[in-house]
């Protein structure tokens, strides 16, 4: 497992942003650990997520292949500042970064017919922009498809290279279904994350952090809702 993944569980562990217990999810599963980036929540701990997301951009993309890192509103919008500060000041990659706003801008620069100026804030979004969206998590991806309505409304031919989150959960949704992968299929962005919860099973469990009941209950949890490639795995 590649240093900066490692160093991110262990992030998660010492900001308590990784919980391991019974936690019931949006959906309605109960689940045996538990992620919350909210608990970045101060200079330090934001600054440090933007490195983590930072490292595993510099380590999957060439520096050519986007001109802007974008961050849907509400989450994204820390995320992609973050993330470009560290890009530029740790590897030397300086890009733009932009969000969108949740309503639109009705004062200053605002004009009815501009949606750029009503909708973006940050770097301009022009045609043929290369684009490399970030978030927290992945649930039913309702955000990202309406970000990128959004951007397309607003530019044309635009190329997304891809869609960074901090944690994949690898389950598929109440349909069976992979979001993630419902995602890629539809929209043609590869999504990828800092880590996985298996690269975070077996982290905790060789660094020795979980017992072996912790560990079964994780793992049973993932052979009920985890996507097939995992289930496999596990059987």
């Amino acid at each position: 497992m590649e240093e900066y993944k490692q160093k991110f569980i262990e992030f998660l562990l010492d900001k308590e942003a990784l919980k391991i217990g019974e936690f019931k999810l949006k959906s309605g599963r109960i689940s045996p650990y538990f992620v919350n980036t909210g608990m970045f929540d101060d200079g330090e701990s934001i600054g440090k997520l933007g490195y983590f997301y930072a490292a595993k951009i510099a380590d999957k993309f060439d520096s050519e292949e986007f001109d802007i890192v974008f961050g849907p509103a509400y989450k994204g919008i820390p995320l992609s500042v973050t993330t470009t500060i560290s890009l530029s000041s740790d590897f030397g990659i300086n890009k733009g970064y932009s969000f969108n706003r949740k309503e639109p801008k009705g004062h200053g620069e605002a004009t009815k017919h501009d949606r750029q100026k009503n909708w973006i804030v940050g770097h301009k979004i022009e045609d043929g922009s290369k684009i490399l969206i970030i978030d927290d998590v992945f649930t039913t991806g309702g955000t990202k498809y309406e970000a990128i309505d959004l951007l397309n409304s607003i530019a044309d031919n635009l190329h997304y290279i891809g869609l960074i989150i901090a944690v994949d959960r690898e389950e598929v949704g109440e349909d069976g279904k992979s979001a993630i992968k419902q995602f890629e299929e539809k929209t043609g962005i590869p999504v990828d994350s800092i880590v996985s919860i298996s690269e975070i099973i077996n982290y905790l469990w060789d660094a020795k952090k979980i017992t072996a009941s912790d560990k079964q209950r994780l793992e049973e949890y993932l052979k009920k809702y985890g996507i097939e490639e995992v289930k496999r795995r596990l059987i």
